[in-house]
């Protein structure tokens, strides 16, 4: 997605764009797979889809299933370069969290804070306090501080400011601040603050959960920049396997593809091309389940996030 994005820019300025992908569609990792017997095939599942899953070309299933902050960067990055004109997006229904063997909703307004079991009388007091703080917080204006130091003030100390509890903490950091770890406890409290904002400035625009989906999947982003790149005379190629990038003087030169040799100034390309010159730090763990049903305790939401905060489950990361 990051190299459609900036082909899509790139070209937009006026420079001129050659985009190379091994694969025989756009966006990589950011792809969907259609029809659903591609996904069989992807993963060497044995047979064909059941009957029971309906036509193939009616599925769209990401690979590396992402959403869209309503008021994020990304969504102000289509609406600037207009590639919005390409796509239609979904309101995802709900955002849940899982406490204590129980799925909860995250309150996405006051009147569901209220009646959400998901804290206790006096804790929903504190966190709503927590909540004007945080809206009303702008790192340009010291007077929003309230004795609070952005670059110093750890976020473990923010919640003990306010007098928040555990649960209360394990929901805010990974289901409204989206950590996948709890290390931001001990890091300046700036970056979480705004990504607190973020999260309500999003929910605010439409009100059923900060989160946008491309209506035919993921793949649709990737295939709007490259649109946008094709339009301002940007060339791609698909299918085109990368043999070697070519270097002199310890500068990249090129790339040489079917013993061809395409010049250029400038090479930008995910690690996985370049796989000598990259050190693995960590991996993902993921796993597409294809359900029959709603899942309990979502209302029967035809679209959900649910997070699980790792103290919940004893791990080191969230789910």
């Amino acid at each position: 997605l990051q190299e459609c994005i900036l082909s899509g820019i790139m070209s937009v300025n006026g420079k001129k764009v050659l985009h190379m992908d091994r694969n025989s569609y756009y966006g990589g990792e950011s792809a969907s797979i259609t029809p659903l017997e591609d996904l069989y095939k992807r993963f060497n599942l044995p047979g064909t889809p059941p009957e029971s899953m309906g036509r193939g070309r009616d599925w769209n299933v990401d690979l590396i299933p992402k959403f869209l902050m309503a008021n994020g960067q990304l969504v102000k990055m289509l609406l600037y370069t207009e590639v919005t004109r390409y796509l239609d997006f979904k309101v995802i229904e709900g955002s849940f969290v899982y406490k204590g063997g129980k799925i909860y909703k995250v309150p996405s307004t006051e009147a569901e804070a209220l009646a959400s079991s998901l804290m206790g009388l006096f804790e929903k007091r504190r966190f709503r306090k927590f909540l004007v703080y945080v809206a009303s917080f702008d790192e340009n204006d010291p007077r929003t501080f309230e004795g609070v130091d952005p670059k110093k003030t750890t976020m473990r100390d923010v919640y003990k400011k306010f007098d928040l509890g555990q649960d209360v903490i394990d929901f805010t950091g990974h289901a409204l601040a989206l950590y996948r770890t709890d290390d931001y406890l001990d890091q300046p409290c700036q970056e979480t603050i705004n990504r607190i904002k973020l999260y309500s400035e999003s929910l605010a625009r439409y009100g059923k959960s900060p989160y946008l989906y491309p209506l035919y999947g993921l793949g649709e982003l990737p295939q709007g920049f490259a649109r946008l790149s094709a339009i301002y005379g940007g060339t791609y190629m698909l299918n085109k396997p990368i043999e070697e990038i070519v270097i002199e003087n310890g500068k990249v030169v090129g790339v040489k593809s079917e013993g061809e040799v395409a010049r250029c100034k400038q090479l930008i390309c995910d690690p996985s091309y370049v796989s000598d010159r990259v050190t693995k730090v960590g991996q993902v763990i993921r796993v597409i389940c294809i359900l029959s049903h709603p899942i309990k305790n979502t209302n029967d939401a035809n679209s959900c996030q649910i997070i699980i905060p790792q103290n919940q489950v004893n791990r080191k990361s969230g789910v």
